[in-house]
């Protein structure tokens, strides 16, 4: 996989993507990421690459220019899946979608800045705008660099244990069970009984009756969706396989 990330201010990406599992992806040859300076594409004698907004108001807005060039000097190196634009008005970004997206083989990530991005950019170049919650932050390159993390730690051979990624939060749209290490005992506060029984089919029941109740409890906008969905796991006598 190849991921082209552009961004106004690229060094912020300098340490999200040099470390851990991300690094060791890169050094592996499973994913290649480069990172753009917008800056380089602006033919505007003191690098600028935002304007004024027409109609008035607050804050400044990325010219269309040097997005254009950006995207189009990208574009006949090769093609992509997806150009994504990462803004807050965009699509919630999810574990679904990190699994689709790490299905993909060319990827063009545009961090948003300023106010915004010039909307003809967005109508004719952009295939898909993320957002990674409701909140803004200063600039896209953190949105960039979480939505990277999360598709490439999806990638095969990337992790060590490679079901591990197939048991995380959202995977079956539960949150994680509790899990425990050694000691068995630490404080006084000794591990769950069941899991040490070694009885593979039981420790896998109360793994889906813990992720069950932590939705419910935590995030019971989840829940209500599997249940309007009619997905809600059943705790009876088989659990999924993977949880």
């Amino acid at each position: 996989m190849r991921i082209d990330i552009i961004a106004v201010v690229p060094a912020i990406l300098d340490g999200p993507l040099n470390q851990s599992i991300v690094q060791r992806a890169r050094d592996k040859g499973l994913v290649e990421i480069v990172v753009h300076d917008l800056r380089d594409y602006t033919d505007d004698r003191y690098r600028s690459v935002d304007d004024y907004a027409y109609g008035g108001g607050a804050g400044m807005v990325l010219k269309p220019a040097p997005v254009y060039r950006a995207i189009r000097h990208l574009q006949e190196e090769r093609s992509y899946d997806e150009i994504i634009y990462v803004t807050p008005d965009g699509e919630r970004f999810d574990q679904s979608m990190a699994n689709r997206l790490s299905l993909q083989e060319n990827l063009l990530i545009l961090c948003g800045h300023y106010k915004g991005l010039d909307q003809r950019i967005r109508d004719h170049l952009i295939t898909r705008e993320i957002s990674i919650g409701d909140y803004v932050l200063s600039g896209g390159e953190l949105a960039a660099a979480v939505i990277t993390d999360a598709v490439v730690r999806l990638l095969p051979g990337v992790l060590h244990d490679e079901t591990s990624a197939l048991s995380d939060s959202f995977q079956d749209h539960l949150l994680a069970p509790p899990v425990y290490t050694r000691p068995e005992v630490f404080q006084g506060w000794r591990v769950p009984p069941v899991l040490l029984s070694g009885d593979q089919k039981k420790i896998e029941e109360w793994r889906l009756e813990q992720a069950m109740e932590k939705t419910k409890r935590l995030r019971p906008d989840l829940w209500k969706k599997l249940e309007e969905e009619g997905q809600t796991p059943d705790s009876g006598d088989t659990a999924p396989e993977e949880k």
